[in-house]
């Protein structure tokens, strides 16, 4: 999602909160400002954020005419402004867009309303469909006061005295001059009262909402705590609870076993005593099979000596035997290599005396 901070506008603590926490659940950062004023100087010395949520009514300059400020400011008139009003309806939407306001959210504001319009608006924001600012004449400034019955290029004074008419041909080119009557002093000071006691009122409420809002936190809060603090304690009560159970059961489970063990140790040491000693019987049997493991030894022994005596006669006859012929192959051996010595030494021999007689020869005839 492209949108990832917004700038929350209201005067109202309440509001404030309930809208920055739904904002914060979509992993937005939101930044507040209670006042219109103070969101134009936040505008001033701050990044700009992606979205402002701007409340309607606040006492002082009101949502419509921070609106027309924003847009009037070239660095901050391409921040999308969501209204936030219960004044919702289709001659106010299309008056809202009017002077810059992108959408309108209706308050209190719900998660499916809210969900509606920033989806709306990140689709605008990614396809780059925003509409464009528009061009203000600041000359107009919105009101809710009810319109006085004056002319635009007229001006107040006190009604004057009858003097005849030399001086109404005097006034004739002259401004028109609406005589500050009664009935229009009236509507002027009902319409001043009207804005002060809306504003007031507004103060109020907004004060009032404040109040309840910090008091219901403090008693939340300490209902909690004291919810906690019950909590703790059945949860430390049943803890002991469980323990002393449990301890117990330690102890059952400890008893059992040991009289389990005990009875198991008494029925072996029956059993050993039954089995404890050497009876006559067991003596002779004892006596008749180590006499029988004596004769099995012995005649054991005996084969085994025999065996061990013939096995030594066969390898002193095998080792007599090898010695003997290794003895007449080497004395054969020694034959052989005497008669090829001298068998070399008569060639050697011959050779000499027949190239010898060649030699002779050889001179001879030569």
């Amino acid at each position: 999602m492209t949108i990832k901070n917004a700038l929350l506008v209201d005067d109202s603590k309440v509001a404030r909160f309930a809208l920055s926490k739904l904002l914060e659940s979509r992993d937005m950062e939101v930044n507040m400002a209670g006042s219109a004023e103070e969101a134009l100087d936040f505008l001033s010395s701050n990044d700009r954020p992606d979205v402002i949520f701007m409340d309607h009514l606040m006492p002082g300059m009101n949502g419509v005419e921070a609106t027309k400020a924003i847009k009037g400011n070239p660095e901050t008139a391409g921040i999308p402004i969501i209204m936030c009003t219960s004044k919702k309806s289709q001659s106010f939407t299309e008056e809202a867009r009017n002077f810059g306001v992108y959408n309108i959210l209706t308050k209190p504001p719900q998660v499916d309303g809210l969900s509606s319009v920033l989806e709306q608006l990140d689709s605008d924001v990614s396809g780059g469909t925003l509409p464009e600012p528009p061009a203000l004449d600041f000359a107009e400034e919105a009101s809710d006061e009810e319109p006085l019955d004056i002319p635009e290029d007229a001006s107040l004074e006190l009604s004057p005295k009858t003097e005849g008419d030399s001086k109404t041909s005097s006034q004739e080119n002259q401004p028109q001059v609406v005589p500050l009557t009664s009935d229009l002093i009236e509507q002027i000071a009902r319409s001043a009262v009207k804005t002060h006691i809306n504003n007031r009122l507004h103060e109020l409420l907004s004060s009032l909402f404040d109040e309840q809002f910090d008091h219901l936190k403090r008693v939340l809060d300490e209902s909690s705590r004291k919810q906690e603090a019950v909590i703790e304690e059945r949860l430390n009560a049943v803890t002991e609870m469980v323990e002393s159970r449990t301890a117990n059961l330690r102890d059952d489970v400890a008893a059992e076993v040991n009289l389990n063990l005990v009875q198991e140790l008494t029925q072996v040491r029956k059993e050993l005593s039954k089995n404890n000693g050497f009876t006559a019987e067991n003596m002779s049997e004892l006596k008749d099979h180590i006499t029988s493991v004596q004769t099995i030894d012995t005649e054991f022994w005996q084969t085994l000596q025999s065996e061990a005596i013939q096995q030594a006669h066969e390898i002193s006859r095998e080792t007599a035997e090898d010695i003997a012929q290794r003895t007449i192959d080497l004395f054969i051996s020694q034959q052989r290599s005497a008669t090829s010595r001298i068998y070399t030494i008569g060639l050697a021999a011959s050779l000499g005396v027949f190239a010898v007689g060649i030699a002779f020869i050889s001179g001879l005839f030569g």
